[in-house]
């Protein structure tokens, strides 16, 4: 009860921040611009933009199958569909994501997947995304440098300086044991300032997570193969995800600026937001699109572009994804039921 109480304050904090964004944007638009906006869109293109998100979605469940199945877990590609979706609720309604990967490890361990193993895959894609996001921001940014303003380049830094934080801190749980001592220490010592209680437990879990972390340094070293197939996968899954802004930008009828600069611009919108500590990214992620792509549409068409581009890349799948984890609740209810 406790969980599903938390679970519907999220959802109400996610419908409330989401309120506040489209106020925000709209309250100053002429609602006949937008009208007429949407009566220019060509359906087609949205719906390769929509194709262009499966696509997103399967390749990050094939990678989770691939990882599971040389762990000795049986997962089909389905379940493992299933699991992706169920992150993505969870990491829309809570800040910063962080209520995806450990929905994803419950729901795996109601299907006999050890909590090791779904740990260890999990890991292995989360860090695979953060190397992919970062490594096209940092490319992107280099080629659009010009188009972004001031105001936006610095927003880009701070979110790039999260993604390699993350990334850096991943790789040092997993490949370093004496820096992630050192990691956990100084953690510690910060908790102890703000006098945070129950530490001992705090520390025990750390160091009982950190042991995990390490066994997943021998699993990296021995399937590099591996890695690098996951590698290239997720590279394939972040272009096809960056892409959608193109498919929204051809909905329209535009066709001046091509398919490699606006995948490169949401590449850098992505890397700005993701990390951010609001459910969904819900407002900075609306905002950085009205600030990046301002110079690619008309100021009349922008606030709809932003509206169809979210709904295409997000709201959708957090709409889609919502009823996947309603299913699979009232599964795993039914079977306590009947048990």
């Amino acid at each position: 009860m406790n969980d599903l109480k938390k679970t519907i304050r999220s959802i109400l904090l996610f419908i409330i921040l989401i309120a506040i964004t489209f106020y925000i944007v709209l309250k100053n638009q002429n609602i006949d611009d937008i009208k007429h906006a949407f009566t220019m869109v060509d359906i087609k293109f949205l719906l390769v933009g929509v194709i262009a998100m499966f696509i997103y979605y399967i390749c990050e469940a094939i990678n989770l199958g691939r990882t599971l199945k040389v762990l000795g877990e049986k997962s089909s590609f389905f379940s493992n569909l299933k699991y992706i979706l169920i992150g993505t609720f969870f990491s829309a309604i809570t800040p910063a994501a962080s209520g995806g990967q450990p929905a994803q490890i419950y729901f795996m361990h109601k299907k006999k997947i050890s909590i090791a193993n779904a740990t260890l895959s999990l890991l292995i894609l989360l860090c695979n995304y953060h190397l992919v996001t970062v490594s096209l921001a940092i490319i992107s940014y280099i080629f659009n440098y010009k188009l972004l303003s001031h105001p936006m380049r610095i927003l880009f830094i701070v979110g790039l300086i999260i993604n390699a934080s993350l990334l850096a801190i991943l790789l040092i749980c997993v490949f370093s044991k004496k820096l992630s001592r050192t990691l956990i220490g100084f953690t510690i010592k910060i908790l102890k300032f703000f006098k945070v209680k129950n530490l001992k437990e705090k520390e025990q879990r750390l160091v009982k997570g950190l042991n995990k972390y390490h066994g997943s340094a021998k699993y990296i070293k021995s399937h590099k193969f591996l890695i690098l197939k996951t590698f290239l996968l997720t590279l394939l899954q972040m272009c096809a995800y960056n892409s959608v802004s193109y498919w929204v930008y051809r909905s329209f009828g535009f066709s001046g600026h091509s398919i490699f600069r606006m995948i490169s611009l949401q590449a850098i919108l992505y890397a700005t937001v993701c990390a951010m500590p609001l459910p969904g990214s819900v407002g900075i992620s609306e905002g950085s699109f009205l600030g990046i792509y301002t110079k690619m549409y008309p100021e009349t068409m922008l606030s709809t572009a932003m509206i169809l581009h979210r709904f295409v890349n997000f709201y959708l799948f957090v709409i889609i994804s919502s009823i996947v984890v309603i299913i699979a609740s009232s599964r795993i209810k039914r079977n306590i039921t009947e048990k």
